[in-house]
């Protein structure tokens, strides 16, 4: 077992809390056959970044900005199929209030709606999509969220599933613990400093409060 240390935990939401794997596939390959695109090449750019980003990865000559609010308006009602991963209500039910957020590359639209539908709390430092210039796997999301909670980034844990993700956390200078939700554990996560299968397997430990309302926080991960 390894046992983490941490100031602040900083969440991804899909494929880490909520599994929206069917119907973020859903949009995708709508979209792509809707403009001719291969959609498994889609599909390949497209787990933990940016609607935005994907886009421009695979569409540049298409109006970006038009194509992504559309086919995130899609999305922020299409809850068939999504449901809360094991583990998650139980883990943000035990953290201390302050302690985490979630960091995503949806809209906050999207994020919120997921997150009611999964009957999550929505943490009042959320970082979006609509938060930063830049999304994952650059590290400005990820350091967004630090600032957000007022925690130094080094004694922050980020909480990903995907290469793009797990990349923006150790750019920010973070540890990263990869969930094998979306993506088998392997060359995909090798990045990451800790490995599991699921949030079911992760347990809160404890929590200290210092006289200047910091948390070290405790999580026990099966090594």
């Amino acid at each position: 077992m390894a046992v983490i240390r941490c100031g602040a935990i900083l969440f991804d939401l899909d494929g880490v809390l909520m599994d929206s794997r069917v119907a973020v596939e859903r949009a995708w390959e709508r979209w792509a056959a809707g403009h001719g695109i291969d959609p498994i090449a889609v599909l390949a750019e497209a787990h933990g970044r940016r609607t935005i980003d994907t886009i421009r990865a695979v569409a540049p000559s298409l109006d970006i900005e038009a194509e992504a609010r559309l086919l995130e308006a899609r999305e922020s009602t299409d809850f068939d199929g999504v449901t809360t991963l094991p583990g998650a209500a139980k883990l943000l039910a035990a953290l201390p209030a302050g302690s985490w957020t979630v960091v995503t590359s949806g809209t906050r639209a999207l994020a919120t709606g997921r997150l009611a539908h999964g009957g999550l709390p929505i943490p009042e430092q959320l970082i979006t999509a609509d938060d930063v210039d830049r999304g994952k796997p650059d590290p400005q999301p990820y350091l967004a969220g630090a600032a957000a909670l007022g925690v130094d980034p080094a004694e922050c844990l980020v909480i990903e599933d995907a290469p793009a993700g797990i990349q923006a956390g150790k750019a920010a200078g973070m540890r990263v613990l990869a969930v094998a939700t979306t993506f088998d554990e392997g060359v995909q996560l090798a990045a990451a400093d800790y490995v599991t299968g699921s949030l079911a397997d992760v347990t809160f430990s404890a929590a200290t409060e210092s006289p200047d309302s910091r948390f070290t926080l405790e999580l026990v991960v099966p090594g």
